[in-house]
């Protein structure tokens, strides 16, 4: 028999049929969706916009009289376009979690209600955090590189939709970096490791840190070591979380025993 507290018991503790689960999420993914095309119409008026803000830290460094270029023909349209699209589904993201959370809540006990909307939290605020960063940061610092070492006989004109695939790829491997504490509790209060487990295994975490920057970074040591280092000290920081959340819930187990 069960030792939880009735209070400790789901939300919904009789078990709903399989059709209407699944129309639940079909109703949830419309609302998504619906979400996301609201703020694309929005937004895309100033598509065009867009593109110049995110495109200002290689713009700023550019030569002078040297432009950007499109050598598509319909790239002058299809990358705003798409730019606007993503842009519409980054600023949905905390809908679209909440509508992920009530989804599932109805399913957890309270005391896991009491961790993971901090967590819900945390993760949409990190991954906005992790885009800036690599926006604010990480853009200027490689761009210079690049625009830096070129032979000064090459004129440098980046191609438009070449860049967005470029930065777009910066901006989730940053904004995924940046959900490094939210993992790390997730499997501390899970019990899947131990924080003393954990700090044990620092040394393949670093080294784990530097492959992800290779893959997830352009091929150079900048971009791999500006990914690389933000997550190690992610990982540090949801270590220290870790433990802080992991002493109640053992405090809690052995009044229970």
């Amino acid at each position: 028999m069960s030792n939880d507290h009735p209070s400790e018991q789901p939300e919904h503790d009789q078990e709903q049929p399989l059709v209407q689960h699944l129309i639940e999420l079909r109703d949830r993914l419309l609302r998504a969706l619906l979400v996301i095309l609201a703020i694309f119409l929005g937004l895309f008026y100033f598509a065009n916009d867009i593109y110049t803000f995110v495109s200002a830290p290689l713009q700023a460094l550019l030569p002078e009289n040297s432009t950007m270029i499109a050598t598509e023909v319909a790239s002058p349209f299809l990358t705003p376009f798409k730019l606007t699209l993503f842009v519409s589904l980054f600023l949905s993201m905390p809908f679209l979690l909440f509508q992920i959370w009530s989804f599932i809540a109805p399913g957890l006990y309270q005391r896991e209600k009491r961790i993971a909307i901090p967590l819900l939290i945390s993760s949409i605020l990190l991954f906005y955090a992790g885009i800036a960063f690599a926006y604010f940061v990480v853009f200027p610092l490689i761009f210079g590189f690049f625009t830096s070492i070129g032979p000064s006989n090459v004129t440098i004109m980046t191609d438009i939709g070449s860049y967005l695939d470029f930065v777009m790829k910066l901006f989730f491997a940053f904004g995924l970096a940046f959900e490094i504490p939210v993992a790390t509790v997730l499997l501390i209060l899970a019990g899947i490791v131990t924080p003393q487990g954990m700090a044990q295994k620092r040394p393949y975490v670093i080294v784990g840190c530097f492959v992800f920057g290779m893959l997830l970074t352009p091929p150079d040591v900048l971009s791999q070591a500006l990914l690389a280092v933000p997550m190690w000290m992610l990982f540090e920081l949801g270590l220290v979380f870790g433990r802080i959340l992991k002493a109640p819930q053992a405090k809690e187990a052995s009044e229970e025993d």
